[in-house]
């Protein structure tokens, strides 16, 4: 009989944590899942899955207003009057219905509070203490407030408070201009709040691309949102006209009120990693490439290592150290290896995978840039999503370093990139895929067959190809 009582447990029961239990209960392992607040932690309740939602419902609430002559009031759903409304309803069918059948047979200790280490193998929640043979940390963040001074005096909105709003407030400024700033830049303007993002990187979504932030820019400029970049902050003020930020470079902007979207952070304090003798760093818990701590029977998973803080990163990271933890030595899976395709999903989205054409420059490594725009194809100018474009840096033998895509549906074609890169495929292989036509999907063969294009113009090949011709 083992000493402990538990297979597996799971602290956190977010992207990671969901991931990790949900298989190893389904392995036939006892499993235990502690979570201080809700299942799905901070991405479905208070991230992804909401700010979708809210995306969506903006959405159609934009398709309705472009027409003046049609009543609002008299085409819009529930859902375009009182989007919060339906958001928690649909949260609260979601987590009660759907997800929690996923952990019917996983011991739950669910909103008790924080854990805590023990030791080595036991945790403690509310007093009540568990045993695991393994344990997965699967901890996540908190929104990063910066300290611009007059910040903390101010009735702030970030993603944990966001979604409780009862009303649109008339007018919004965002600090930051990544992910969550730019889809909520995008939301509230088109739910008629005025916008301003206020940032101090020279472009949106700085992770990326700047011809894609280029391109979300100007569309954002069209709609109304206005984009301050590169801006250092210096005060926040309440004043008689509403929340007032002031930066450095002399502009004065006042909203009712301010939603601070300036990263994340991880805070591991509760955790008392000490006494189980985990190592960690300011960054995160440190993890070797099986995503075990120093103390070889825990693993760090998602948010709480600093790796990658995406919700499919941290699923996928969750999935991979329960294999590793019963796969023998040759055969474990190294994580940094998998490619990580991200989107930001604002209208046009943005999407990229791989190294960045910074990156390619940083390390001198010889490329080629490949693009092809949505512009040029005729699906996409006869439904009137001609904006955005393909772009792919890649070696003159075809190999593919990254992928940088703008436009409808980007979100779903990074993943042929994303799986290219990882395997090892080449252009030419993108080239003899056949892809449905005419999806959009189909830029990214013709971007592969642009690159086969560019080789033709070797005198060398073109001789070759006439002789293997004639020869068959």
């Amino acid at each position: 009989m083992s000493r402990y009582e538990y297979d597996v447990l799971s602290i956190g029961l977010g992207p990671a944590g969901m991931a990790v239990s949900a298989m190893a209960v389904e392995m036939g392992l006892k499993v235990c899942a502690i979570e201080a607040r809700k299942i799905g932690g901070e991405c479905m309740n208070v991230g992804c899955i909401p700010s979708k939602a809210l995306l969506r419902i903006s959405e159609h609430r934009h398709a309705v207003t472009r027409f003046p002559d049609m009543e609002l009031e008299a085409v819009a759903s529930p859902g375009i009057r009182k989007p919060f409304e339906k958001i928690a309803r649909d949260l609260k069918y979601i987590n009660e219905a759907k997800t929690r059948k996923m952990f019917d047979k996983v011991d739950l200790i669910l909103g008790e509070g924080k854990a805590r280490f023990v030791d080595a193998h036991t945790v403690e929640v509310n007093g009540r203490r568990v045993t695991a043979r393994r344990i997965f940390i699967a901890a996540g963040t908190e929104p990063a407030v910066p300290p611009i001074p007059g910040l903390k005096e101010i009735d702030i909105l970030t993603n944990n408070n966001l979604f409780q709003l009862e009303t649109i407030p008339k007018s919004l400024t965002i600090l930051g201009g990544g992910a969550i700033g730019c889809e909520m830049a995008q939301a509230f303007r088109r739910l008629g709040s005025e916008v301003t993002i206020v940032h101090m990187d020279p472009h949106l979504v700085p992770i990326g691309d700047a011809a894609a932030a280029e391109v979300l820019e100007k569309h954002f400029a069209d709609e109304g949102i206005k984009v301050l970049n590169g801006r250092k902050i210096e005060k926040v003020a309440s004043e008689e006209e509403g929340v007032a930020l002031y930066t450095a470079e002399g502009e004065r902007v006042v909203s009712e009120r301010i939603l601070v979207a300036a990263g994340r952070r991880i805070d591991l304090s509760s955790l008392d990693l000490e006494k189980a003798g985990v190592a960690y760093e300011k960054r995160g818990i440190t993890v070797d490439k099986y995503l075990r701590t120093n103390k070889k029977h825990i693993y760090a998973v998602g948010d709480c290592n600093g790796h990658a803080q995406l919700s499919h990163a941290a699923m996928h990271q969750g999935m991979i150290a329960l294999m590793n933890a019963m796969l023998p030595w040759p055969v474990k899976k190294d994580f940094r290896k998998f490619s990580i395709p991200w989107t930001v999903f604002t209208e046009p989205e943005i999407s990229y995978v791989g190294k960045t054409e910074k990156q390619l420059k940083d390390s001198k490594t010889t490329y080629e840039t490949i693009q092809v725009n949505y512009g040029d194809y005729g699906a996409a100018i006869a439904e009137n999503v001609a904006v955005g474009f393909v772009k792919v840096f890649a070696s003159k033998a075809g190999k593919i370093y990254g992928a940088s895509i703008v436009g409808r549906g980007s979100g779903e074609m990074i993943n042929e990139w994303a799986l290219a890169i990882q395997h090892g495929l080449r252009l030419h292989h993108i080239m003899l895929q056949q892809h449905s036509f005419p999806t959009m999907g189909f830029l990214s063969k013709r971007v592969a067959e642009t690159w086969m294009m560019k080789r033709m113009g070797s005198s060398f090949l073109r001789k070759m190809a006439r002789a293997l011709y004639r020869i068959g």
